[in-house]
């Protein structure tokens, strides 16, 4: 029975019913040792009785063996792993050395999701997690991964974790606190343990415990064998001290027993009896534990009664027996990984032999594609190693792994250590890779420029040394504010021939206008891009340069290839950069329907995989979407989350020059003007003028100076637009030219100006701006008095806004055409899938391409029932009741 836990069984009682229901969630429960989250773990488990449950737990001595967590977990049920899909089977099955992997950490986190969902599809899942702040890293991560995308698959996770361990402090997870037991309940529970005790000393008990129900369980034995003295020891200290004092009273082969269960995590009877075996040890001798209720025997593994027993039977055996322990269980585990790790354990100071067989088991984990796995095994490798040559060596190859894993704070911090002692080049160069790559995604990036350009002054192989250059120009390009160090990162582009000699000219191209150099025997940009895009290893390098040389198309079809093989490849982390990439693009060619959809996923995973850069990346895209159809809370809470917000921190600010020119465009749809020019003036005269948004936002200030009566105004910055235009030579850019030139000059001359706009821009291109022309033109027809004329340019962008959902820039066409003489009605849009979320659209569309709920599932890191769910959402939004009508509808 609990005592004084009414409101906590309330939360988890609700929790069940949730996932009984279809509704999954997941609960922290946090609180010192012994405060009563393992009782309520207990009580979950009996209310969950018409539910399957799976139990896990952290083990503080295997803390360090990569996925030791998970695999207790699942263990149960890796059998159903074979119906995942492909990618995460693959990961999952890596994972736990049962095939031969593939996919990062993040994919290992979808391929529980999808299990668990798989669990849940005939009977709801409960998820049991006792010591979270014990779990290894890798498993840690994959659980949270999976419980922050819970939806609506019937599984409820609670994770109980000490109060101030910090692995989920920032998961995104509700929790609940758990605090002492009020004095009646407390004294209560001493009461119901039939404890004889004077009066005065069960109210100390009370009071010294605050209310702790496991010391108040546990103390009184205690106190009656020693008197009635507590002593100064802290309240955790005293209650394993009662726990030693249970272990203590055993027989000493019981205790070698309780030892060995308490040094290898599964728990697996055959496995502890091979290694009681080898201690002069057997199954017989578990008896006097058994009766002492410390630990109980649960189909065929051993379990302990609490957490803080296998804690106690650990710490309180002296370092020798624990040394012999581990030493037997490496002489008899069939798991050579754990066989590996066991070794370490029992290791007593470097051992080369030890960090040889370890090595071995990461390098194993690393055929997988076991990042994660092989960083912490490399990394304990080097702590082994006998000689410093092997030990940075290893250190090189953890922090590398690391990189790969996602792990990049943790391999920065590796790499920075390990630097101070190396005096290899080669050896240094891959270390300040390492610490580059880190910086890079954290958005530290006049650091990140320096260390790539280290490490590629001493990379042996000439193309890691141009790739690491090019990601140099990129940091440098994106967040240094000197121009001279722009063209020396250019300048220092040599590449061997073929297609990195592309991509080293298209690089070029991107930063011609702002170095001020000559393109006129330049290679053409189109067969650049044509070579450049075949070389896999620098998508995200060639999508950005694409981008700069104004190649937009391109930039988007190699951020598409991106990320389709990332997902073909299980590489979540690098989604966000495609994602990014991609959506930007997308913004800028009128796909707003689709960078919604890219932008929201990839800003999801950026935050998932900690990439702050990317994060702030896509958010300004989609603040420029916002502007564009005139959603002015969404678009400045987007140019927030971009950086333009005074607390953002510099590594958070890679998209703000976008969120700037985001809210020059609101502010102008909105009628604005001064506040429109003012803002555009500020980026135009920012600390970063070279990039890209900087030049795209001149049309804009030209407009909104116009608009003031002050076009003299915006000369200078005219001047600039149409350098860039003539030295990239894109159909779109001289579109936009003509219509500031029709702004600007006399109206004598605008006529031609405008026409020539109009010519220029691409058809199947680029709506929102070509409607943008049509507006200016039937403007300055209507003022000309040419009101017929007009009305027909006004209707066109009208039709074109209202299509999009532009909402000021629709209201501006019509008052223009209600000034025109015309009668005006409001259409209703026309866009039948404006109404569904990002997450709804987004499936909504990978439905009527034909793909399975399954294969949405699988390609959006959720479950098939979240999807379901989705798709049930939407269907009525749109007046649909079936696939084959989404198909239709679509199309």
């Amino acid at each position: 029975m609990l005592r004084g836990r009414h409101e906590e069984q309330r939360a988890v009682r609700a929790l069940l019913d949730g996932a009984r229901a279809g509704t999954s969630a997941a609960l922290v429960l946090r609180g010192e040792p012994g405060i009563g989250k393992s009782a309520l773990l207990e009580y979950a488990a009996e209310q969950a009785r018409d539910m399957r449950v799976l139990r896990g737990t952290g083990v503080e001595s295997e803390a360090e063996l990569p996925f030791a967590g998970l695999h207790l977990l699942l263990r149960p049920v890796l059998d159903r792993v074979a119906a995942l899909p492909a990618p995460q089977r693959r990961a999952l099955s890596g994972a736990f050395g049962l095939g031969t992997g593939g996919g990062d950490r993040f994919m290992i986190g979808a391929g529980v999701l999808s299990l668990l969902a798989e669990l849940a599809v005939r009977e709801p899942l409960l998820c049991l997690v006792d010591d979270t702040q014990w779990l290894d890293r890798a498993s840690a991560e994959a659980l949270l991964f999976a419980a922050r995308r819970l939806d609506r698959e019937g599984v409820a996770i609670l994770f109980a974790v000490r109060e101030h361990a910090g692995a989920l402090v920032s998961a995104g997870i509700p929790e609940l606190c758990l605090t002492g037991l009020d004095e009646r309940s407390a004294a209560e529970l001493l009461a119901d343990t039939g404890a004889v005790l004077p009066a005065g000393l069960r109210e100390q008990l009370v009071a010294e415990t605050g209310g702790n129900p496991l010391a108040l369980r546990e103390l009184p034995a205690l106190v009656s064998a020693q008197g009635t003295h507590l002593g100064p020891l802290p309240l955790t200290s005293r209650v394993l001290d009662a726990f030693h004092h249970q272990v203590r009273g055993l027989p000493a082969a019981t205790r070698t027993l309780l030892l060995i269960a308490a040094a290898e995590d599964t728990g697996d009877l055959p496995t502890l009896l091979r290694a009681a075996a080898e201690l002069g040890v057997g199954a017989a001798d578990l008896h006097p534990a058994e009766e002492l209720g410390l630990m109980r025997l649960e189909g065929g593994t051993l379990v302990f009664r609490h957490p803080l027993i296998r804690a106690a039977v650990y710490q309180g055996e002296q370092l020798s027996q624990r040394i012999a322990v581990h030493g037997a269980l490496a002489a008899t585990h069939r798991d050579v990984d754990r066989r590996a790790w066991h070794l370490a354990a029992a290791a007593t100071g470097p051992d080369e032999s030890v960090a040889q067989d370890l090595e071995a088991a990461a390098s194993r984990a690393l055929l997988r594609q076991g990042h994660a796995a092989a960083a912490a095994g490399y990394e304990r490798a080097a702590q082994l190693s006998t000689d410093t040559d092997s030990a940075i060596r290893r250190i090189t190859l953890a922090c590398e792994a690391g990189v790969h894993s996602g792990q990049l704070a943790w391999a920065r911090a590796r790499a920075e250590r390990a630097t101070r002692e190396v005096t290899d080049p080669g050896v240094r160069s891959r270390l300040a890779e390492v610490r580059a790559s880190a910086d890079f995604v954290q958005g530290e990036l006049a650091r990140a420029y320096e260390l790539f350009g280290e490490s590629a002054a001493t990379a042996e192989d000439p193309e890691r040394a141009f790739w690491l250059r090019m990601r140099a120009l990129h940091a440098v390009w994106a967040g240094v504010t000197d121009r001279r160090l722009i063209a020396e990162a250019v300048d220092r582009l040599d590449a061997p021939d073929g297609p990195l000699t592309a991509v080293a000219w298209l690089a070029r191209w991107g930063t011609a206008e702002v170095l001020d150099r000559d393109t006129s025997e330049f290679p053409a940009v189109e067969g650049l891009l044509a070579e450049a895009a075949g070389e896999p290893r620098g998508m995200v390098e060639v999508a950005s340069r694409a981008f700069t040389a104004a190649r937009d198309e391109a930039c988007a079809e190699i951020a598409a290839a991106l990320v389709a093989g990332a997902r073909t490849r299980g590489e979540v982390f690098a989604l966000p950069a495609g994602l990014g990439l991609l959506t930007l693009a997308q913004v800028l060619l009128g796909e707003h329907r689709e960078a919604l959809v890219n932008g929201t996923e990839g800003m999801r995973i950026a935050r998932d995989t900690d990439q702050p850069l990317w994060i702030s990346y896509s958010a300004g895209a989609l603040a420029l979407l916002a502007a564009v159809q005139g959603d002015e809370p969404q678009c400045r809470r987007l140019a927030e989350q971009a950086g333009l917000d005074a607390s953002a921190t510099a590594g958070s600010r890679a998209g703000s020059t976008w969120a700037q020119a985001a809210l020059v465009l609101l502010d102008l749809g909105h009628g604005r003007v001064q506040d429109a020019f003012d803002r555009a003036l500020t980026v135009l005269n920012g600390p970063i003028r070279h990039q890209v948004a900087v030049v795209r936002c001149v049309p804009d200030l030209v407009e909104a100076a116009v608009r003031l009566g002050r076009a003299q105004d915006a000369a200078e910055p005219l001047a600039l637009f149409a350098r860039w235009a003539r030295t990239l030579r894109q159909p779109w850019i001289d579109a936009l030219l003509a219509r500031c030139h029709a702004l600007t000059t006399s109206d004598s001359e605008a006529e031609q100006h405008f026409l020539h706009a109009l010519e220029r821009h691409e058809p199947r291109s680029r709506p929102f701006e070509r409607a943008r022309t049509e507006l200016v033109y039937g403007e300055w027809l209507r003022r000309s008095r040419r009101k017929n004329d007009a009305r027909a340019h006004l209707n066109a962008a009208l039709q074109v806004f209202e299509e999009l959902g532009c909402t000021p820039w629709a209201a501006r066409a019509r008052t223009e055409l209600g000034a025109s003489g015309a009668t005006v009605t409001q259409a209703a849009r026309s866009d039948v899938f404006a109404e569904l979320t990002p997450q709804e659209l987004q499936i909504s569309q990978l439905a009527a391409q034909g793909l399975s709920n399954r294969d949405i599932a699988a390609q959006l890191f959720l479950s098939p029932r979240t999807v379901a769910y989705h798709l049930y959402k939407a269907y009525p939004k749109l007046g649909i009741s079936s696939r084959g009508e989404l198909a239709s509808l679509a199309r």
